[in-house]
């Protein structure tokens, strides 16, 4: 069948459509995404604000559309940090659904953690043995380890890129003051959530995903996107933390010239690359592997697990 699914993340909203068949590898035969970056549409309360809903209510048709005119048979959709942390998060959900008739999911965190791990155990495979991954995106961090495709540890931390942007890293650049608290949060913060992993069997393999991984892997000199989905990516910590302080002192519009840096991330690089080298650091890894999976297809995999 062809299945469409829209992620609606903290920065991007993003439909993908694949032709999904129960035991195969899901091909995607289309892509269609908007940077909404309902992370900026918060007020001072935490709630989204108009603007932010009726933009998202107005892509979710559109998605709709593209969806229908790629000749998806089942539309699913489904939502993290952004919307789940908003006290007027249903409300927005409800919105959507009257304008589309689309129901959008609430994942929780350990949602995004398991799916994510999901779909890095797929793409690894068994020979991999115990994965370590993590996730990092706009709202939030993911942090999974197991043998199996279900992790035996699932946490998730309110770390994305986004967030601590946001939250900690005001200027552009941000002074020397803002990077260093940055760095004390964000290290706090994983530390305290360190135990159920540091119990854990030493994994085989560690993963990275995400648009932030895969970008910081570039930029400290990973294969292009024009090499395929196939070429091997990794992101090493030496090379992380001797370009952090580069990062520190470019502007947004500096760091956008970098490889691989998109415009519209380019100003919450530097808060991902201090949460990758701190993740890292704190688990005792050097080395992350780059997979090209994971939350979207995550949920596609558990869908086709499902349907058989």
């Amino acid at each position: 069948m062809r299945l469409g699914v829209i992620d609606v993340g903290s920065n991007t909203v993003h439909l993908l459509v694949v032709d999904a068949h129960t035991g195969a590898q899901p091909l995607p035969t289309s892509s269609h995404k908007r940077e909404l970056r309902l992370s900026e549409h918060v007020t001072d309360t935490g709630e989204i604000d108009d603007a932010g809903r009726e933009q998202l209510a107005d892509f979710v048709a559109e998605c709709l559309t593209v969806a229908e005119d790629q000749g998806a048979e089942d539309l699913m959709g489904f939502v993290t940090s952004a919307i789940r942390e908003a006290p007027n998060g249903d409300d927005v959900l409800t919105a959507v659904k009257e304008r589309t008739g689309i129901v959008l999911d609430v994942l929780t965190g350990e949602d995004e953690a398991r799916l994510t791990f999901l779909a890095a155990r797929r793409w690894f495979g068994w020979s991999a043995g115990t994965l370590l991954v993590a996730d990092i995106g706009g709202g939030s961090l993911e942090i999974a380890q197991g043998m199996d495709e279900d992790p035996d540890v699932a946490i998730s931390l309110p770390l994305g890129a986004g967030r601590v942007t946001r939250d900690h890293l005001p200027g552009d650049p941000p002074g020397v003051e803002a990077v260093r608290a940055a760095r004390k949060h964000v290290r706090a913060t994983i530390a305290r959530e360190l135990r159920p992993l540091t119990k854990a069997t030493a994994p085989d393999r560690v993963v990275g995903t995400s648009k932030t991984m895969r970008s910081l892997a570039r930029i400290t000199g990973a294969a292009p996107s024009s090499e395929g989905m196939y070429a091997a990516r990794s992101l090493e910590r030496a090379a992380l933390d001797a370009i952090l302080p580069k990062l520190a002192n470019m502007t947004a519009a500096q760091r956008s010239s970098l490889p691989g840096v998109s415009t519209s991330r380019a100003h919450q690089l530097l808060a991902g690359g201090i949460v990758a080298s701190a993740t890292m650091d704190l688990l005792g890894v050097d080395r992350l592997e780059i997979c090209p999976w994971a939350l979207r297809e995550g949920i596609i995999l558990r869908r086709l697990d499902g349907m058989h």
